[in-house]
């Protein structure tokens, strides 16, 4: 797999818990993370959600499950 195809989970803001955790995390292009933290522009996950980068995830969050899917077919096809 290519660096620019390279994926990292990051979170939507609008899917989060009563206490503003997030639900799960999303997998976005690794190259558009840093640019949307810093610029606020919108990231398109796997799955389709489209979201500004607000945090980062830690060891063992959540993942959305359809873009763990995808992820997971990409990967199958090196």
């Amino acid at each position: 797999m290519s660096s620019d195809t390279l994926v990292r989970p990051e979170t939507t803001t609008d899917e989060t818990t009563g206490d503003d955790v997030p639900k799960f995390f999303h997998y976005v292009k690794k190259d558009r993370i840093a640019e949307s933290a810093v610029m606020g522009t919108m990231v398109v996950a796997l799955c389709g959600e489209v979201f500004p980068v607000t945090r980062s995830p830690k060891p063992g969050s959540p993942v959305c499950p359809d873009c763990k899917k995808v992820y997971e077919g990409l990967r199958k096809g090196d």
